[in-house]
């Protein structure tokens, strides 16, 4: 029991270096599948970046998406 403590505080600060992964790359089919579209340089003002649809191409979907 003593030990689980310890356990817990190790796994946040292996999850710390999660956070900081790039975008999931992915096709133009997969963002539509997701509910996003894909959009050249940046996403429109409000609409939040889930991924990439090339490398000049980001998935772009709205940020209150049900």
């Amino acid at each position: 029991m003593r030990i689980l403590p310890v356990l817990c505080a190790l796994l946040l600060l292996m999850l710390q270096g999660v956070t900081g992964l790039p975008p999931v790359r992915a096709s133009a089919q997969d963002c539509e599948r997701r509910g996003g579209f894909c959009s050249h340089h940046s996403c429109p003002p409000g609409i939040g970046r889930i991924g990439l649809c090339s490398e000049q191409e980001f998935c772009c979907r709205m940020r209150w998406y049900p």
